[in-house]
Order: C-alpha cells, then structure tokens, then sequence
C-alpha cells in the first residue's frame, strides 16, 4: 500500500517542517540583529549596507526543524554598495564585518563568531540558531545582483540574486503546492543517507528540474520516488539548465553540472568530486529500491530505513 499525500504531508508538518513559532522567533532575531547592526553603520565610513535580505532556505520554506541531524542556518545577504569588486576580498569584507558585529554585541566571546565559506557566522546560544552574514557587493545596473566572495578562493568570485533565487523556488511551489514537501523530503533523506555533500541548493534544483520536465502528476510519494530514480539512472550526468537560464550557458568539465537559474556561468554543483557523485548516485539507488518495496508492502518500519527512526504519518498513542 502506498503512503497517501494525507500521509507524507502528516509527517512533514509534524516533524520535518519548521513551525510557525519557531519561524516567528527566528525572524525576530535576525531583525534585532540587522537593526542594531544597521544602526551601528549610520555616518560609518568603512563600509555601506544598501540592502538585507533574508535568503538561503529559510527565506525559501525549504528549511528543516532543528534535529540531532542539522542546526538550523539563517542566510542574510548584506548589499554593499561603494567597493571595487576587482580590489576587495572576502577577508577584507568579513574583517570590516567582523569589527562591527563585535562592536553590537560585545558581551559575546569571539567564539561566538565564525568564518566559514562565503559568510561570516553568529551563533546564537540561546535560540540555537547560526545566522550567516553573506557580504554581496552590489551591481547597480542590476536590482538584485551582487557578487560574492569564496573564503576558500579569495580572487574567485561569482554574480548572484538572492531575490531572485527565492523567486524561482517561490515560483515553482505555486506551479506545485507539494514542492516544498518533496525538496524538504529530499533533505531529510540526504541527512539520514549522510549523503551530506548533496547540498540543499541542489536537491531544490533537481526537483524544480523534474517539475519543469514532467509536471506535478502523481502522488507525494511517487513522486519522492522519482527523484531518487532520476539521481539513480541520470547518474547526475545531464546538463541540468532552466528556463530562467539566459544564454549563452556557461561550459563546465565537472562531474556533475546543475546550472544556476539566476547567473548562468556559475555551476552550482562545481563542488561535487566524481567520488561523491558515484556516492550519492549509489545511495539514491538503494533509497529507490528500498521505497519501492515499502510502497508495495505498505511497510512503515522499511520506511525508517529511508527517513529515521522519527518517521511516522499519524499522531503517537
């Protein structure tokens, strides 16, 4: 017996999805946060904020709950207007940030303050979430785009949108109210597999990929199904592009290529080694295979061998 959309729709409102409480107090405390840092950066002139944006997959409801598998990150793109792209780096955008969030919250350890790839982070005890500053210098012949930095590769740097990227999945959840429930699904699986290489970012582009092809015909979990089938037979070997795409699309020799929807030159799963493509290919694989036969068997338990112990479609007794 097949799970209903009743089913999957159950156990993602009840124990993937981030609630509704939860979203109110983090978006409080990322406006406490960029208000006093805003207002930290008035007659400042080391550098000028233009722009917040909340993005990332927060800003896109494709996030997951705080779990023992993943924290929760919040992504705030800061706008920067008045730096040369060509003489600025992600150090030296991160040390002017880093001085200024030490100024507003003094009473935090430097601990609290991380750099990690494209952002600096900052860790909030309390609540336990982490919110990513991303520094975007901004273009302004382009509403929207910037460009950032890789802490990995200071002279490397990429154009993006944030709006835009949360434009494209916003767009596909009203061409398909379940989109959201499959990519947070998809997630969910990644962190049980361990196949953490496999960003979030791609999994949405795979499934909005999927969606543009075939449609939202199906159920939930037949479609769930043909996720892990696409990844399973594709091999993640197609060029993946999407009408958003403006020509002429960039030329990539990596493993796998997922073209981003809003700055065609830049191929979102560069960072994918062909280990790791064999890896996630191998364990969608076992994953199709598995849901398979507890879609026939109508198996709860063969379930929990795709999404955890914490699987369940009705309230506990």
């Amino acid at each position: 017996m097949s799970l209903s959309n009743t089913d999957l729709c159950y156990y993602d409102s009840q124990v993937l999805r981030l609630p509704q409480e939860k979203r109110a107090q983090y978006h409080a405390q990322v406006d406490r946060l960029v208000a006093a840092l805003s207002s930290s950066l008035k007659d400042k002139s080391e550098i000028k904020i233009t722009k917040v944006v909340k993005a990332g997959s927060f800003a896109k409801f494709t996030i997951l709950r705080k779990s023992s598998h993943n924290s929760v990150d919040v992504d705030v793109v800061f706008y920067i207007s008045g730096k040369d792209v060509d003489h600025e780096t992600l150090q030296s955008l991160n040390d002017t940030i880093f001085d200024l969030l030490t100024k507003v919250y003094p009473t935090k350890s430097v601990e609290d303050f991380q750099i990690q790839r494209k952002a600096l982070t900052v860790s909030f005890v309390g609540s336990g979430i982490d919110v990513d500053v991303v520094p975007v210098i901004e273009d302004p012949t382009r509403p929207g785009y910037g460009w950032h930095f890789d802490v990995q590769d200071p002279t490397s740097k990429m154009e993006t949108c944030a709006p835009c990227q949360i434009k494209f999945i916003r767009d596909r959840k009203n061409k398909d109210k379940h989109f959201r429930t499959l990519v947070r699904l998809g997630k969910r699986w990644r962190d049980y597999a361990e196949q953490y290489h496999l960003k979030s970012f791609v999994i949405e582009l795979i499934l909005a990929y999927l969606l543009d092809k075939e449609g939202s015909s199906g159920s939930v979990e037949q479609r769930f199904r043909r996720f892990l089938n696409y990844i399973s037979q594709s091999g993640l070997k197609d060029v993946i592009s999407f009408p958003e795409n403006h020509k002429p699309l960039g030329a990539f020799s990596d493993p796998v290529v997922i073209i981003d929807p809003v700055y065609s030159q830049n191929n979102v799963a560069a960072r994918l080694t062909e280990a790791e493509r064999v890896e996630i290919v191998t364990a969608a694989q076992t994953a199709w295979e598995t849901a398979t036969f507890a879609s026939v068997e109508g198996d709860l338990d063969v379930w929990k061998e795709i999404f955890g112990p914490n699987f369940r479609i009705e309230d506990d007794e």
